[in-house]
């Protein structure tokens, strides 16, 4: 690091747990955020301005009006423009060395088995259920840990998914592809705005501290939060035998 980055994380090497080689970890690390909204612009900006050396921001959509009360990576002046677009210029705007690069389509399997292995964190902050379960099976397929955040009306949900280690769930193990779980989009039931900014930034301190060294004790747990007494539980999560996608017939 040279001196104005010493002076730039030096509240960073302040701390124990990460010091200055937490620190060169995280410059020299890449992430992958999959969607550029709700989720996606506090994990972009804090992975940002934390100085994660690589970011790619993956996202096939634009810039609406609409979003712009929690989505607070985009401004009024780029509605319109793409999201992973707009999410670069946040953070390039709070921090020139991360290289941030933009991926303007939908995150498909192909896609994703060319970006996941690139990956050292892959950080799922996407809407619907076939796209989450797209990205588990790359981050299972290519053993990169995954960090998965939802939010919806008052409710959040939080957990780390590390497929690198033989005997953790992933995410069918807790929602199976099967299930038949009816999709909820904040454009049909709302969303509390500052959830959305709780569930991404604590995404982001995950990744954060899977990227320095320090690990997760989110592994194979699954925080809830509940927005409406500002709760928050967490329950074991097992791996299923049984599943589909890392299940002892699928090792």
């Amino acid at each position: 690091m040279d001196n104005t980055q010493l002076l730039r994380y030096s509240r960073h090497i302040l701390l124990n747990e990460l010091g200055v080689e937490g620190q060169e970890r995280l410059l020299a690390s890449h992430a992958l955020v999959i969607g550029a909204g709700g989720l996606g612009s506090p994990v972009a900006l804090y992975l940002g301005s934390a100085g994660v050396g690589r970011i790619t921001v993956v996202d096939h959509d634009t810039v609406d009006a609409t979003n712009l009360q929690r989505q607070i990576a985009h401004t009024l002046d780029r509605v319109g423009s793409p999201k992973a677009t707009s999410v670069r210029e946040a953070v390039a705007a709070i921090n020139p060395d991360p290289q941030v690069t933009a991926v303007l389509q939908r995150a498909d399997a192909a896609l994703l088995d060319e970006l996941v292995p690139q990956a050292d964190v892959v950080l799922d902050c996407t809407d619907n259920f076939h796209t989450r379960h797209l990205i588990n099976r790359a981050c299972v397929r290519h053993h990169r840990p995954l960090v998965s955040g939802a939010a919806i009306r008052m409710d959040g949900q939080l957990s780390v998914f590390d497929a690198r280690t033989p005997g953790n769930p992933c995410y069918a193990c807790v929602f199976p592809e099967d299930s038949g779980v009816e999709e909820t989009l904040c454009a049909t039931m709302g969303v509390f705005a500052p959830l959305v900014g709780i569930v991404g930034t604590l995404q982001a301190a995950e990744a954060l501290k899977i990227l320095s060294g320090l690990g997760s004790r989110l592994v194979g747990q699954l925080l809830m939060i509940d927005g409406r007494d500002m709760a928050f539980n967490t329950i074991g999560l097992p791996q299923n035998p049984q599943c589909g996608v890392c299940g002892a017939a699928h090792a």
